[in-house]
């Protein structure tokens, strides 16, 4: 299994390695007020893919401390709960 995985990761480094080399040519981005930036269209498509992944990492932080709260919460209810059930116990 190991081996399937590295071949597997290998095969996606040569597939992303050939678009790289296939799409090397200069492209144009327009922004508004007139700005311009030149690059490697490869380039523009990793920057936009990893400010895309950031946004979603960052939208997906506000619900997963959310969860993290109410987990710890609800942690400290149970170990309240399990203290009461032992001294009713005694």
């Amino acid at each position: 299994m190991r081996y399937l995985s590295w071949l597997l990761g290998f095969v996606l480094f040569l597939l992303a390695l050939g678009f790289a080399v296939k799409n090397s040519d200069t492209v144009m981005v327009n922004y508004y007020l007139g700005y311009q930036w030149q690059a490697p269209m490869v380039l523009v498509v990793l920057v936009f893919f990893f400010a895309g992944v950031a946004v979603g990492v960052a939208a997906s932080l506000r619900f997963i401390f959310r969860q993290r709260r109410e987990i710890f919460s609800l942690k400290r209810e149970m170990r309240a709960r399990a203290q009461a059930g032992k001294s009713n116990e005694e």
